[in-house]
């Protein structure tokens, strides 16, 4: 596969210590900061991220917990004691790269002054040497680096995440330079000829990529590989973990290229495979590269939720054997969920293919979206595919790393819509906005309206600086050109099997249809020039492989990228009393859960239900509605399922 996919070309880093390096990238994404979006379905998710879910962030952080009270308490040097977890530094970090992202799409100088203020509480926190980490400081920094399970590094990536993130928004150097400061003096502890580490929760080797490309210093890059170069070696290079005797839960049994399966912790591998993909676009590690597709065919074709989310187990927040999905539960934490975007774009931009995009696709509108709710300020932390009612949203948890990484996710989707070349433009995701991008012929101005998801009517409207011949790659969703898909782990059938139609100007074009998923359009582009093209949206039902034995003679419902579910609330209580027959004639209707306007489904299905003396049972035709998965529990706790019986015999009357 790569050997068609992969593009070599010459990069070559600029700043402090610049060496050329082989890069191996196909595709650059256009970022969140030049892409507005308009679109009728995300903008007003984006405009409650930046009010109610970060006004959430920020009550938690700095009033309701004490994770803003642990920097004050290292800035007065008073031998305070630190309150809460070790990692909750990070929680702070993650809010304020939120935060960022959202003064590009909500300008506000009442939100600036609170980073501000924020950031100066860190930077007073930060000792001379450049190390920040209230727990330490606070508890004693004798025992700092002395347990590679203690997240220091985690807490310090997010950091940089979001110093890199804020820099970016306003230019403002105060919250970089702490973290050039921080990351200077772990590359003086750590590195070849130094101490060995292993980053016991992954997340720095993404931020020290994302740190070189704001300050094109290579020590960084460097930095970040040598981490991935010392996984796996453990007894070899004389280190020990203090608190884990499998350490293939923090993915560190066997060395990166080495890596064949998804094991451990879900978050903590999909931070690491993001790194990965991020340093081999720099360094042209194809060994990288292989392994990550292995451990991606592993998870996606073997580990995959119909939602996108992965990882089922509670007791390791992550994986255990392949097949193994169970539906209630399903842990499918929110942040694993948000990792397989960050991954899969990475993915998508090393080798070009539209199958890591509809990966993205599938965990952003299900998996990661479900984990906010309507209202913008209750969380999911899991995420099962069933429940028998006892599943609520939160307004907050001990371990609070999912509120601010679903809301970090939303703010910068305006990352993951558009890709380019030189002479090329990619259209990945199909969301109302608008963009300027840069070729090497000039700019060309972008369009993009469309109702998506509820339907597959998209317009496209080009306005290059002057007539340009380049080439336009429209990404064919996986959901409409595939009847099996996820390496045959799930099916669909009731698929349109025609071609799309394309048009410019209201006038049929030709295309080409790529191996790669898209369809690209090689023209001379005018300015006004106008593309439509339509996806048709039938209601597909799913079944899955045999091997998945919790979704045997079962079916679920999707349509275009978004999967569905019964729940209790549409349906007289219940949610595990019915059946769905294959021969059953499903209907489309516009709906709202409750504030929010959606496509429904409802099908007459057989219902059944106990006599009030529980002696018999009765079969009744009902009227069941779905709802997309994303919008579940936003009424209050009810019972619902996703996967659906078509037999009798599995329908749990009481459940």
């Amino acid at each position: 596969m790569f050997s068609r996919s992969i593009l070599f070309s010459l990069f070559v880093a600029g700043g402090t210590a610049a060496v050329a390096q082989t890069k191996f990238t196909r595709l650059e994404p256009v970022g969140f900061a030049d892409v507005n979006i308009t679109d009728a379905f995300w903008k007003p998710k984006i405009d409650k991220v930046a009010t109610k879910t970060l006004a959430a962030c920020i009550y938690q952080t700095e009033i309701a917990t004490p994770r803003i009270r642990n920097f004050e308490k290292v800035a007065r040097h008073k031998g305070e004691q630190h309150e809460g977890i070790f990692y909750d530094d990070s929680d702070v970090f993650k809010a304020l790269e939120a935060m960022a992202y959202s003064l590009k799409t909500h300008p506000s100088d009442a939100m600036e002054a609170k980073c501000d203020d924020w950031i100066d509480k860190i930077a007073a926190a930060q000792l001379p040497d450049g190390y920040l980490n209230t727990y330490y400081t606070l508890r004693g920094l004798d025992q700092r680096w002395t347990d590679m399970s203690m997240h220091e590094d985690y807490n310090a990536g997010h950091m940089i995440e979001a110093a890199v993130a804020y820099y970016e928004a306003t230019g403002k150097r105060k919250f970089l330079d702490v973290v050039i400061k921080w990351a200077d003096y772990f590359d003086s502890v750590f590195g070849p000829g130094k101490r060995h580490w292993v980053t016991g929760h992954e997340e720095l080797e993404l931020a020290l990529v994302k740190l070189f490309r704001v300050t094109r210093n290579d020590k960084y890059l460097k930095l970040a590989n040598w981490l991935l170069e010392e996984r796996g070696h453990r007894f070899a290079k004389g280190y020990t973990w203090t608190d884990w005797k499998d350490t293939a839960y923090a993915q560190d049994a066997v060395p990166v290229r080495e890596q064949k399966e998804i094991t451990g912790h879900a978050v903590r591998a999909m931070y690491l495979y993001t790194g990965t993909a991020d340093v081999a676009a720099y360094t042209g590690d194809e060994g990288y590269l292989k392994a990550m597709r292995r451990v991606w065919e592993d998870v996606v074709y073997r580990n995959m939720y119909i939602t996108g989310g992965i990882g089922s187990a509670g007791s390791n927040e992550g994986f255990t054997t392949d097949y193994d999905l169970p539906n209630e539960q399903a842990y499918c934490e929110t942040c694993a969920s948000v990792g397989m975007v960050l991954w899969n774009q990475r993915m998508n931009a090393l080798t070009g293919d539209a199958e890591y995009i509809d990966v993205l696709e599938r965990s952003l509108y299900n998996g990661a979206l479900d984990g906010l709710s309507l209202s913008g300020d209750r969380f999911f932390y899991g995420n099962p595919l069933a429940s028998s009612g006892n599943n609520a949203r939160r307004e907050w948890f001990g371990t609070a790393c999912c509120p601010a990484n679903i809301a970090r996710l939303v703010a910068s989707l305006g990352n993951y819509i558009y890709a380019k070349t030189d002479n090329g433009i990619w259209v990945n995701l199909f969301v109302g906005s608008n963009t300027s991008i840069t070729l090497k012929e000039g700019m060309v101005a972008v369009q993009q309206q469309t109702n998506y998801p509820w339907d597959g009517r998209i317009t496209i409207k080009l306005d290059p600086a002057r007539k340009m011949n380049f080439g336009l790659h429209l990404r064919i969703p996986g959901w409409y050109r595939e009847q099996a898909w996820a390496g045959g782990l799930y099916k669909a059938s009731g698929r349109e099997t025609a071609k799309p139609v394309f048009q410019v100007n209201g006038q049929p074009v030709d295309y080409v249809a790529d191996s790669l998923g898209y369809a690209v359009i090689n023209r001379t582009w005018k300015k006004g020039d106008v593309l439509s093209f339509e996806y048709a949206m039938p209601v597909e039902r799913v079944s899955s492989r045999d091997e998945l034995k919790q979704d045997k003679d079962r079916v679920a419902l999707q349509r275009g990228p978004l999967v569905y579910c019964v729940e209790g609330a549409d349906n007289n209580g219940k949610a595990w009393n019915l059946v769905f027959p294959g021969n059953v004639a499903v209907t489309t209707t516009n709906y709202k859960v409750v504030d929010e306007p959606v496509v429904a489904l409802q099908a007459l299905v057989p219902v059944l239900s106990t006599s009030p003396d529980g002696l018999s049972v009765t079969t009744t035709q009902q009227q069941v509605t779905a709802i997309p998965y994303y919008t579940w529990c936003n009424r209050g706790s009810n019972p619902m399922q996703v996967w659906m019986p078509v037999r009798i015999n599995d329908v749990k009357i009481n459940h």
